[in-house]
């Protein structure tokens, strides 16, 4: 067993909250093993003013990483599973999958209870193209502005009077202590989740067993049978995270239930369709839907977008 874990993380409060849950769960399981935290920048933190879009949406917030994993300057990395590319560097894989936590899109104003409630051409805040085409879709009425920055600065956005309203993870907000913010969540019918949603991945290097072997205890089976769905899914469309593509799984028992999304950009046209199968079956069922989709008009919805 090593003596000494070295974790990767984002600079973050988020970042740094997942890194330090996933420490006190390593030093509880493994007292002798000392546990220390990395700081480390990536391109996505240092772009702050412009649209994610138009940055390049694959590996914003993982590339460095993952570069200082297979330096060997860190041991092992902590993300939000929504911000893994599904194919990552030679090398390194995804060891562990967490239990996952509150799956769905926060809404939060200061001026209206939920998001049937906001009025003709009320001003929205989000950065993700998933959420703009979803909301536009069950109203084009709305103005949808981006919204950049880590959560404090985005609810102090709203808070300065910018938005009407602001759409983040509500499992982010629940992490940092301001559940309190959340006004609802808004439905799977409106608005399906980003893949991996509310679920940690925990990344090392392939060939570190012990490592790995160290990591096993923290993942989260059924957690792991849904995500690996939501990624076989994207992966066959090969989109990445500033595609407009929701897709949600859910597990119980025995059985999986993956539900998903193909949208234009405006919200003027969207795709949905569900496949039911076995869990162990998970990625075959999530490329299947996604063959499926892509078949009935998903690739034309894509081809106008990439």
């Amino acid at each position: 067993m090593k003596a000494v874990l070295k974790i990767g993380t984002r600079q973050s409060l988020l970042a740094l909250w997942q890194s330090n849950h996933i420490a006190a769960c390593l030093r509880k399981k493994y007292p002798e093993c000392e546990v220390v935290l990395k700081k480390i920048v990536t391109k996505g933190d240092r772009i702050l003013d412009v649209p994610l879009a138009q940055i390049g949406g694959k590996g914003l917030f993982t590339k460095e990483i993952e570069e200082d994993l297979l330096s060997g300057e860190v041991d092992l990395a902590v993300h939000s599973l929504k911000d893994m590319p599904t194919v990552l560097p030679e090398g390194l894989c995804l060891t562990a999958i967490t239990e996952r936590a509150n799956v769905g899109d926060a809404f939060v104003s200061n001026k209206y209870s939920c998001f049937a409630e906001l009025p003709l051409g009320a001003v929205v805040g989000t950065s993700s193209l998933r959420r703009k085409a979803q909301l536009l879709a069950a109203r084009p009425d709305l103005t949808i502005r981006d919204l950049r920055g880590n959560v404090d600065t985005r609810l102090r956005k709203l808070d300065e009077g910018l938005y009407d309203a602001v759409i983040l993870a509500a499992a982010g907000l629940e992490r940092l202590g301001h559940g309190d913010r959340i006004k609802d969540v808004i439905p799977s019918d409106v608005c399906l989740p980003a893949v991996g949603q509310g679920a940690l991945a925990i990344e090392c290097r392939t060939d570190d067993a012990e490592v790995r072997q160290m990591l096993d205890f923290l993942n989260d089976m059924p957690t792991v049978y849904a995500t690996n769905a939501e990624r076989a899914f994207l992966g066959l469309l090969e989109g990445g995270c500033q595609v407009p593509i929701g897709v949600h799984a859910d597990v119980e028992g025995n059985k999986i239930k993956i539900e998903a999304i193909i949208a234009a950009l405006d919200g003027s046209t969207v795709l949905r369709d569900t496949i039911e199968g076995a869990a162990t079956d998970a990625v075959a069922l999530g490329q299947e839907l996604g063959k499926k989709m892509l078949a009935n008009g998903g690739q034309e919805i894509l081809a106008a977008i990439l």
